[in-house]
């Protein structure tokens, strides 16, 4: 299996506390203007889709829906995780092109 960039990139954002997680931490750091990207799980549920969709466009954060909880979770070191927010301008950027190259092979 090919290593996904953007999941490692995801760790790395981890290990350097750059990244939270959960709906309660990631609604907050929209909110306090610190998320420069929130990716929610493809498999989350719709009410939580809902709730980033709207609070990432009031705020302008970009929004993106990708991997699984599962993946999620794993990339983190931690249990199932379906949303998560980065909250560094680099990482947030490299993130969202491995995202689009991937989609795009």
């Amino acid at each position: 299996m090919k290593q996904n960039k953007a999941l490692s990139l995801l760790g790395l954002a981890t290990r350097g506390r750059n990244l939270v997680s959960g709906e309660y931490q990631t609604e907050t750091a929209v909110k306090d203007g610190s998320a420069m990207l929130v990716i929610v799980a493809v498999d989350a549920s719709a009410n939580t889709k809902k709730l980033f969709t709207d609070k990432c466009s009031f705020y302008e954060v970009p929004v993106l829906e990708y991997g699984t909880k599962e993946q999620l979770g794993w990339a983190m070191g931690k249990g199932l995780r379906s949303s998560l927010a980065v909250c560094d301008a680099g990482l947030a950027q490299a993130i969202v092109k491995a995202i689009e190259a991937e989609a795009g092979s």
